[in-house]
C-alpha cells in the first residue's frame, strides 16, 4: 500500500512539472509578441475616434492599447503639407515613446495621401506597412513609393469600393501595390466594415505589396 500511494505521489508530481513546463513557453510567446505602432490618419473633416471600431478589432487580433495611436488632425481640410508635417512630429512622438524604430499607418480618405506626402517628404525611413481605404493616393503620387531604408521597401494596401461615391475608384490604386476592390460599403461605412479590417489586418502583417 505504502508503495502504490509512493508510485502515485510521484506520478502526481510529474504531472504537475509537465504541466509547468509545458505552459511556459505559450505565457512566453505572449509576452514577446509585439507590432509595429499603428497610427491611423482620418480624412477631410474627420476625427481620430472614427476608427473605434477597426481598433478593437486590432485588439481582438493580438494588437495592445499601446501599438495604436490615432491622429487628430489640426487642419480638418485634409491639406497635405499641413497635415504632413504634423504626421512627421507625431510619429516621432510614437517611435520615442515605444522604443521603435517604424511605424504603420493605416490612412482613411484624405488620410492615404497625407501619409504618402509623409514618406516622400522625409518620411521613408520610419514606415513599414501602409493600408490605404477610400483615398485619392493619385492626388500625390500614381506609384507606391519604396521608401529610403535600402533593406525594406515599404509595403502598401490600397482598398477601395464600387460604392464610395466620395472618392472616385480610379484615384486610389497605386502601382506595384496590393490594390483590392471591394463593393457593399461605402465611403464612410468603410470605417465599420468586416472586410476591410480583415484587409487592415493582413496589410499590417506585412501583406502588402510593392513590386516597384
Amino acid at each position: 500500500m505504502k508503495k502504490k500511494k509512493l508510485l502515485l505521489s510521484l506520478i502526481a508530481g510529474m504531472t504537475i512539472t509537465f504541466s509547468a513546463v509545458t505552459m511556459q513557453p505559450s505565457s512566453s510567446k505572449a509576452q514577446t509578441t509585439s507590432h509595429d505602432p499603428v497610427i491611423f490618419i482620418h480624412g477631410a473633416g474627420g476625427i481620430g475616434t472614427s476608427f473605434y471600431g477597426i481598433e478593437n478589432y486590432l485588439k481582438k487580433q493580438g494588437w495592445s492599447d499601446n501599438e495604436l495611436y490615432a491622429i487628430e488632425m489640426n487642419d480638418k481640410s485634409g491639406n497635405n503639407q499641413n497635415n504632413a508635417k504634423q504626421l512627421a512630429s507625431y510619429v516621432d512622438e510614437v517611435l520615442k515613446k515605444t522604443g521603435k524604430s517604424k511605424v504603420d499607418i493605416v490612412g482613411h480618405s484624405m488620410g492615404g495621401p497625407n501619409a504618402l506626402t509623409y514618406i516622400l517628404n522625409g518620411g521613408g525611413s520610419k514606415v513599414n506597412d501602409v493600408v490605404t481605404f477610400g483615398s485619392p493616393n493619385k492626388m500625390v503620387t500614381s506609384k507606391a513609393p519604396v521608401g529610403t531604408d535600402p533593406t525594406h521597401k515599404i509595403l502598401y494596401t490600397s482598398i477601395y469600393s464600387t460604392n464610395d461615391y466620395v472618392v472616385n475608384n480610379w484615384l486610389s490604386p497605386l502601382q506595384g501595390a496590393k490594390n483590392v476592390q471591394i463593393s457593399g460599403a461605402d465611403h464612410l461605412s468603410m470605417l465599420m466594415n468586416s472586410k476591410v479590417n480583415e484587409l487592415i489586418k493582413e496589410g499590417l502583417n506585412g501583406g502588402g505589396e510593392n513590386s516597384n
